[in-house]
């Protein structure tokens, strides 16, 4: 790929004599200084060279951001920048300034050939102890897939190239798909795990890798620590392959397992009758240059759906050139999809980022204009819907209720937990990452009888839902606040693709009654409670950044706020240090979360405050409810409650940002 040091030995002394002053300065971290001489061994030259353009520059801060700490495998996998803030001439190649550079960022904190090297060799070498400790003899199997962002497809090659060099056969796709049809492929083929090289909804500049196990969820404990302790114990690219007759194979994959889960999405529709009469209800998608056109548009026609694809949104683009940040849960990434629904006089907004596992909506509300949903807003009508027809399907009844689930992050409205009591369903809270929703759907999936459940996957939805009433649990819908859903258990990972077609479903329902989805929300609201949730980070970039979240997160637990604008804090959970079981008595794994319960009526009624695992950010979500004392709220005691409510969570953000400024100011 690249060529081997040929830096002079005068050259390499220089530099590390740079490096060493900058140290002395309090310029360049331990750290960082300790890392950059662990990479240059026997390094490449592109790498020599980038890092002494940045020294030579007095770029400092650059290089700390690059090296001061190795990428670690998050709630996400692993996840940084593969375009640095600062592009080297090395890294620039033959590449021109409006072009995506030529290599990838150089450091050991970044998205790059090093550290997708050490990722997928630290895998496979975990796959293959595995394999001996469950005495499987047949050889490791990797499905790899990748989305459209800059370097993801180099990324998957080299990721099949050393999985394979060490012994694992690669099932590659053919271009670009999703994340829940990497989640579904992995069980589908039974496959011992796989990988996505994708940053989700990150800026352009960032990549990332995610990595599943055999259950098709994203690795948890002890998998995930198993995985980073071989990775941790690789230090450089360099490798003996295995002899040929040891090494794997690649395989192309592609339209067969488009078309096998495509039949399964179709399952998540639970009223086809009434789609297909439902003609006039007028869908604008985009897929915002990512993975969603795959499976999304194929999937909208063959239902019957009438649809429209934003036409300068229908094309793959690492660039993601035509918004500021391909994530749906931002107003400016759907303003071309709203302007096209003005336009086209349409009734609904959907829209997935890059990889499709997350998808955000915009409805037409009463006065004619477009109106965004919240993550929240979105969940809680589909648990809504969902439960409800199932109801009326004769699927649920009073009797088997108890057998079924909805599971929400600890994060997410409690409005869905509001709905499932109300029909009788059981409603689980796991900590944010549909890891853990995952990880559920395997227990429930072990709990059936083991000869009942034989070749699992491959069961239809029928006959899944059937042993699970009569064994375990039916798994009705789980989502989380951040635009992530999931209305089946094929996919162990929230699912875009699954999220589109359920949500025109809830669409067409509101216009089969003569409504629009944002009266059927109210009506929601008038019956169960009025729910609203606030949303906000403060974002901290870098080495420096990263400190900052970890003092913020470390005074919180230390010195946690009594009092917030007058409602005392009547209750406090640190999920770090508290021991924490849920519904189901299983124990929650540690995290750095604390949920401060607030006095109710004055202000919101609890703030939980944690780091992001995949973004460099501390978030912040607020919650607050008003339930109708009796029968349901009226609409202008519901417009009222709004106002109120939509003031103090804006009055408790403020307070937020300015003790939390207070707090890092703080020595």
């Amino acid at each position: 790929m690249t060529e081997q040091l040929a830096a002079m030995p005068a050259e390499v002394g220089e530099l590390d004599s740079k490096i060493e002053c900058a140290v002395a300065r309090g310029q360049l971290m331990q750290s960082t200084a300790k890392n950059i001489r662990s990479f240059l061994a026997g390094a490449p030259d592109l790498y020599f060279n980038a890092i002494k353009q940045l020294a030579d520059s007095g770029e400092w801060s650059e290089l700390n951001d690059r090296f001061y700490q190795t990428l670690a495998f998050g709630t996400g996998g692993l996840r940084g920048r593969t375009i640095g803030k600062i592009v080297t001439t090395a890294e620039r190649g033959n590449a021109s300034e409006d072009e995506r550079p030529e290599f990838p960022c150089v450091g050991t904190d970044a998205m790059n050939f090093f550290n997708i090297n050490r990722a997928t060799r630290g895998l496979v070498a975990y796959l293959h102890d595995w394999n001996r400790r469950e005495k499987i003899s047949a050889r490791p199997r990797l499905v790899i897939a990748h989305d459209p962002r800059f370097f993801s497809k180099e990324f998957a090659e080299l990721a099949a190239k050393v999985a394979t060099e060490n012994g694992c056969d690669a099932c590659v796709f053919d271009g670009p798909r999703s994340v829940p049809e990497l989640s579904f492929t992995v069980r589908y083929l039974k496959a011992s795990a796989g990988i996505v090289i994708t940053a989700s909804h990150n800026p352009p500049y960032d990549n990332g890798y995610k990595v599943y196990f055999s259950d098709g969820a994203q690795v948890i404990e002890p998998h995930a620590s198993g995985i980073i302790a071989k990775v941790n114990a690789i230090t450089s690219e360099s490798f003996t392959p295995a002899s040929k007759d040891r090494q794997g194979k690649v395989s192309t994959i592609g339209k067969d397992i488009d078309q096998a889960y495509m039949r399964r999405l179709e399952t998540l529709i639970l009223d086809p009758l009434m789609i297909r009469e439902a003609k006039s209800l007028r869908i604008i998608y985009t897929p915002l240059h990512g993975t969603g056109s795959v499976i999304i548009k194929p999937m909208l026609t063959r239902l019957g759906f009438n649809f429209q694809v934003v036409p300068e949104q229908d094309r793959f683009d690492g660039r993601f050139s035509t918004v500021k940040s391909p994530n749906p849960e931002n107003a400016e990434a759907l303003t071309m999809a709203i302007n096209l629904a003005q336009k086209e006089d349409a009734d609904l907004v959907v829209a997935t980022d890059p990889d499709c596992d997350r998808m955000g909506a915009a409805v037409r509300a009463k006065d004619g204009k477009m109106k965004l949903l919240s993550g929240n807003q979105i969940g809680s009508l589909l648990a809504w819907y969902r439960i409800k027809t199932l109801f009326d399907k004769g699927v649920l009844n009073k009797q088997n209720a108890l057998r079924a689930v909805i599971i929400k992050t600890f994060v997410t409205t409690d409005l869905q937990k509001t709905i499932a009591n109300y029909y009788g369903l059981r409603c689980v809270e796991t900590l944010t990452g549909f890891k853990y929703i995952g990880e559920k759907l395997g227990k429930y999936e072990r709990a059936i009888p083991e000869p009942l459940r034989q070749n699992y996957a491959h069961l239809t939805e029928h006959e899944t839902r059937r042993l699970r009433l009569a064994h375990s649990s039916f798994y009705v819908f789980g989502s989380e606040e951040s635009y992530g859903y999931s209305g089946a258990d094929f996919v162990r990972d929230k699912d875009g693709n699954g999220a589109v077609i359920m949500f025109c479903e809830v669409a067409a329902h509101a216009k089969s009654l003569g409504q629009t989805v944002n009266q059927l929300l109210d009506e929601i609201f008038a019956k169960f409670g009025y729910f609203a949730e606030k949303t906000n980070s403060l974002v901290f970039e870098g080495a420096e950044g990263a400190n900052k979240i970890a003092r913020l997160i470390e005074s919180y637990s230390a010195s946690p706020f009594l009092e917030v604008l007058g409602s005392k804090v009547i209750g406090i959970k640190n999920f770090e240090t508290d021991m924490v079981e849920d519904v189901e008595d299983d124990l929650v794994p540690k995290e750095k979360m604390l949920i401060f319960e607030l006095e109710d009526p004055p202000g919101a009624g609890r703030v939980a405050v944690r780091p992001s695992g995949t973004e460099p950010k501390i978030k912040y979500y607020l919650f607050a409810q008003r339930r109708p004392g009796n029968g349901k709220f009226d609409p202008a005691e519901l417009t009222r409650i709004k106002e109120q409510i939509g003031e103090k969570l804006d009055r408790l953000w403020d307070w937020l940002q300015q003790d939390a400024e207070s707090r890092l100011c703080r020595r």
